[in-house]
């Protein structure tokens, strides 16, 4: 299967959406709204257009995945800490288990780099996340800002050391939890 990775447009949005949707209609964990998740995004200032990613099937020249990187906020007492979330990773059903979301992150993650940000925090599956580099959250002491598994919530620094500094609680925008 030939795929290409390439920034989502704006005419792409009501498939991507559709996508999204599908991907996660089967999902034991999902609430079956990742794809309004993904549209109060597009519509927020934690919405960064080059970070939000596609995958084209070129055999059949149609969307059958996507990411979304948006900006998040770690506080403490005493500091703020500019973070992006990786949220949500959507395959179509029957592309699913092919290496497509892996090729999606692995370009998100490096679109992210080379636009100057530091790190990603993402709360999923613990084993499929490290194989990207995520660690707990917990050993930078960067914790969510609810109730879930510590080794569920990971984050990654895109540059050595970036973390080092950085504790606290991370703040999702709002329209995560309209």
């Amino acid at each position: 299967m030939n795929i290409t990775i390439r920034k989502e447009l704006f005419d792409d949005y009501k498939i991507t959406e559709k996508v999204v949707k599908s991907a996660f209609a089967s999902m034991e964990f999902s609430d079956k709204k990742e794809h309004e998740l993904v549209s109060r995004i597009r519509n927020s200032d934690a919405f960064v257009p080059e970070l939000s990613l596609v995958a084209i099937n070129n055999d059949k020249k149609d969307i059958i995945g996507h990411v979304l990187l948006s900006k998040i906020q770690i506080i403490n007492d005493n500091q703020s800490a500019g973070s992006l979330a990786l949220a949500p990773v959507s395959v179509l059903p029957n592309y699913q288990n092919k290496g497509i979301g892996k090729l999606l992150i692995l370009e998100a993650l490096q679109k992210a780099k080379e636009l100057g940000y530091d790190s990603v925090v993402v709360l999923g599956h613990p084993e499929y996340y490290p194989k990207f580099g995520f660690k707990k959250a917990s050993l930078w002491g960067i914790r969510a800002p609810f109730e879930m598994p510590e080794e569920a919530f990971m984050a990654l620094e895109l540059r050595e050391s970036t973390l080092d500094n950085v504790s606290g609680v991370v703040e999702y925008p709002s329209v995560f939890f309209e």
